[in-house]
């Protein structure tokens, strides 16, 4: 299962880390390259699109679209979700070289098919629906 992280400060200013569920059985948090390299090597495997969602815990953009997220998890069984969180994975946003999240790859067999720079969910289905029918 899927997880979106969320940072939440108690009454004494401590910052706690907690999850929150996407709902989508198909969405992967990925916070090691060990993590990112398994689910490509099984995509791979499988003949599956990947989709990754490079995202941050504090950036109300990316919260706002992991539900949406999450339901085209659901839709689109037959490709697998991954959600990247930045903040722990520096090596990996450099080689996407990403500049704002959320940011979106579409990739079959390790390149890239499509790119979806932000929160737009309607352009989110729109390309979504283009790769899921492309495969």
């Amino acid at each position: 299962m899927g997880q979106c992280w969320t940072k939440v400060c108690t009454q004494n200013d401590n910052v706690k880390s907690i999850t929150a569920e996407l709902g989508g059985e198909n969405v992967h948090l990925i916070t090691t390259m060990e993590k990112w390299e398994e689910k490509n090597s099984e995509a791979r495997k499988e003949g599956k699109i990947v989709t990754v969602n490079f995202s941050t815990s504090w950036s109300n953009p990316c919260r706002e679209i992991a539900p949406s997220y999450s339901e085209l998890a659901d839709k689109y069984p037959s490709i697998l979700f991954l959600t990247v969180d930045v903040d722990k994975l520096a090596e990996l946003t450099t080689k996407w070289d990403i500049k704002a999240t959320p940011s979106f790859f579409f990739l079959r067999d390790g390149r890239q098919l499509d790119k979806l720079v932000g929160s737009n969910k309607e352009e989110l289905q729109k390309k979504m629906m283009a790769i899921a029918e492309s495969n």
